[in-house]
């Protein structure tokens, strides 16, 4: 079932998530919850959903990048259930990159993330997931993992002032921003 996205100033967007018992994984009302978040993700082309953008406060989320036109320079992402995930940054290095969300419409700004992070999880049937993303890729799962404890990518940009809206950003950064991308992909193959 397709879900609303709750957007910017909606109090559920700054909550922090519960953690899903390991026992309740399996169960109806989280598999349920599962499918409408993969099937409101892909209605949206969004590129992850986390279930406090449809106002659910558990630590679950999906990604899935494969061509998506909202953002047709970032490399495909297989899609990805996480459940009570955790981010652990691998380097000190960061990387200044544009975001977008669901949850902020129409908009897009820089956000600094680490290029080389650690996922540690469970997937939908409770099998421990543990595993590296890099570069772009790394950034997509950061952004997911905010949510859940209750942050948007605004909350993140050092500087306002690259908050631009999807028309203005197509006109006069995503040029740029591809050619980025491009050398990001390079660096850190994804």
């Amino acid at each position: 079932m397709i879900r609303q996205i709750v957007q910017i100033g909606n109090p559920a967007l700054r909550e922090i998530a519960s953690r899903v018992k390991e026992s309740e994984i399996t169960s109806n009302e989280i598999q349920s919850l599962i499918d409408d978040l993969i099937e409101t993700m892909r209605d949206a082309n969004g590129a992850g959903l986390a279930a406090t953008q449809i106002a659910v406060p558990y630590r679950i989320c999906v990604i899935e990048v494969n061509k998506n036109p909202r953002y047709p320079y970032k490399p495909d992402i297989p899609l990805t259930v996480l459940i009570n995930p955790k981010v652990t940054f691998l380097t000190e290095e960061r990387i200044n990159v544009y975001e977008g969300c669901l949850s902020v419409p129409n908009l897009r700004g820089r956000v600094d993330r680490c290029p080389e992070v650690l996922i540690e999880g469970f997937d939908r049937v409770g099998k421990s997931l543990n595993f590296i993303a890099k570069g772009i890729s790394a950034g997509t799962f950061q952004h997911e993992l905010d949510h859940l404890d209750g942050l948007v990518f605004t909350d993140r940009m050092n500087d306002a002032s690259s908050l631009t809206t999807i028309d203005e950003f197509a006109v006069n950064n995503e040029e740029e921003f591809k050619q980025q991308v491009i050398s990001i992909v390079k660096n850190y193959g994804s």
